[in-house]
């Protein structure tokens, strides 16, 4: 057996990858000019209805910085967070094929800024304090941090194929000691949060052989529970230990995570080794190949779809980002209209400071608002204790108007015109005759099952979905309960279709029984309403090709794990 046989497709890839052209003309480039057109549409309606209300009542003090056109122009974006030494800056080499400028790698805390990797025709970097004021890129909103972290700040151009479509984020390494992260200078928690609002994928990155999460680690984990939808976790490095020890190590990282994870879902872990050297070897069956390549094809397949769906992504952020600003503009209106006109002002304050609470129910209740759209109690409490609130605006019925035309009528009308499903995607994916067998990316398009043959079996429509899902009340962990569900259900379906269709096809697609739908499962749900409109039987059992892949690759309880089919068993004593 020869020495590449034994090491698979890995050992190919020791090698520079080198760039493949993205697909110009006919569908890719009617894609690109649909989002453009859906883009655009997003930028008047917050221009023209949502940017004065938040100017009114101060939005961005509360919350987030307003937008500019360059935050809604801004690629889809990847942001990689983990400790020090677990292959971020790797993995980001992995991607490009190459290294990028200003990249440092080591055993040792290297990367000491955050580095925001992007496409340019020349390989050059430009400091945070360029960056921020730069027209064209989307990190005006930074100089809130200060001067202090705009100087560990830096852009990274480059000529990357991968780079075309996507931006990736690469961060310092999280460190363990107190002093350590007092002697940053400003605050990582926040600064991660920012990036993290503005990303399409959240990657926590673990090392196999240190899987401690340290308290600024825990931290940031918190902070981006808003943002469940985009974190992923990856295993790295898993390869330098044998099957055994793999097993082991993944039930700890399972069991690591539940302690500071909020939430009951189980979070996609991708286990691999995302680097450009040959996988390491223990033995004829110590290495799990197969499933290394299926995680590593699946994790590639993920990050390729990422520009497919990109103004998918921006219409269900207005979403959120409109939702959250009526639900603060009815607060701080609320507040103003509790204050005297003259006498008793500060006592006043302090007294509704202190039944915050109260008031976010009273709230609630007197707009119709869903709990899910309200701000963390204790940090809005803690933005009011430095304002004066009789300095509030009150709040007009023609602004709440004004934003719920733009939730319930604009943003609906833009949906028509989202981009259909398309195999175009990031450079190189789709693997063309001649293709470098290298590219990382090469084989995320021939790999079986998948979530692009998923989405295909939806007949093109999942972003039609996806779009109708993001205008619907969410939970905290991204579900939408039966309630908000039925609306859009029975009117894909119609009135030929029964109420025990529709309870069935409900059963189908609720595949946690958890009585509520993710974007996936409601996906599937729409579809299988088209098909009982259109006089087709509905499935006893959804049908493998319809399983959905948060459903079907979530990673189960220990007793499930994907590891242990790839355990070698040991021989029997004769």
């Amino acid at each position: 057996m020869s020495s590449n046989k034994l090491l698979g497709p890995r050992a190919q890839r020791s090698g520079s990858v080198p760039g493949v052209e993205l697909h110009a003309g006919g569908e890719g480039a009617e894609i690109a000019a649909k989002s453009r057109e859906v883009i655009d549409g997003l930028k008047k309606l917050y221009t023209n209805k949502l940017k004065p209300l938040e100017k009114r009542f101060d939005f961005g003090d509360f919350h987030s910085p307003l937008l500019s056109d360059s935050d809604f122009e801004a690629k889809p974006q990847v942001l990689m967070i983990g400790q020090y030494s677990v292959g971020k800056t790797s993995f980001i080499e992995y991607l490009l094929g190459r290294p990028f400028p200003g990249q440092r790698v080591g055993p040792e805390p290297t990367t000491d800024r955050f580095v925001a990797v992007m496409h340019g025709d020349e390989e050059r970097t430009v400091p945070g304090n360029a960056a921020c004021v730069a027209p064209d890129l989307p990190y005006g909103g930074l100089s809130m941090f200060g001067t202090a972290f705009l100087n560990k700040f830096e852009v990274a151009q480059l000529p990357a194929p991968v780079l075309e479509q996507l931006t990736i984020v690469d961060t310092p390494g999280i460190l363990s000691g107190e002093k350590q992260r007092i002697a940053r200078g400003y605050d990582f928690t926040q600064v991660a949060r920012w990036f993290a609002e503005r990303s399409d994928l959240i990657l926590l990155l673990f090392d196999a052989h240190k899987l401690d999460i340290s308290d600024e680690f825990q931290r940031v984990i918190e902070v981006l529970q808003g943002q469940n939808d985009k974190v992923r976790c990856v295993l790295n490095k898993a390869d330098q230990v044998d099957q055994q020890r793999l097993l082991r190590v993944y039930g700890a990282l399972m069991w690591s995570l539940g302690k500071v994870l909020k939430t009951p879902e189980v979070m996609r872990v991708y286990l691999g080794s995302f680097w450009s050297q040959p996988r390491q070897q223990h033995g004829e069956d110590g290495t799990p190949e197969a499933l290394f390549d299926a995680e590593e094809r699946d994790l590639l397949d993920e990050l390729r779809a990422l520009p497919q769906h990109a103004a998918v992504r921006k219409v269900n952020e207005l979403v959120k980002r409109a939702r959250l600003a009526k639900v603060h503009a009815c607060l701080l209106g609320h507040l103003r209209d509790k204050m005297p006109a003259v006498f008793g002002m500060e006592k006043k304050q302090r007294e509704l400071i202190e039944n915050m609470a109260d008031n976010f129910r009273e709230v609630q209740r007197k707009y119709h608002l869903p709990p899910g759209d309200f701000p963390p109690l204790d940090a809005f409490v803690r933005q009011c204790a430095d304002r004066k609130f009789t300095k509030f605006p009150s709040l007009k019925s023609r602004e709440l108007q004004d934003i719920d035309d733009m939730l319930t009528k604009d943003i609906p009308a833009l949906m028509a015109s989202l981009p259909k499903h398309s195999k175009v995607g990031v450079a190189g994916v789709e693997g063309s005759d001649g293709a470098p067998n290298n590219n990382p990316f090469a084989a995320a398009m021939s790999a079986p099952g998948g979530r692009l043959q998923w989405e295909e079996e939806l007949l093109g429509r999942k972003a039609e979905y996806d779009a109708i899902f993001s205008s619907l009340t969410l939970d905290s962990t991204g579900r939408a309960a039966g309630g908000s569900c039925m609306a859009p259900l029975q009117k894909q379906a119609t009135s030929t279709v029964s109420q025990g269709v529709l309870r069935a096809i409900w059963d189908l697609a609720d595949q946690s029984n958890a009585g509520s739908l993710d974007v996936d499962e409601f996906a599937v749900a729409m579809h299988l309403c088209t098909l009982a409109k259109e006089g087709q039987p509905i499935p006893a059992e959804l049908p493998a090709s319809l399983v959905p892949p948060s459903s079907s690759k979530e990673q189960p309880q220990m007793g499930n794990s994907p590891l242990i089919g790839t355990i070698r068993r040991p021989t029997p004593v004769t």
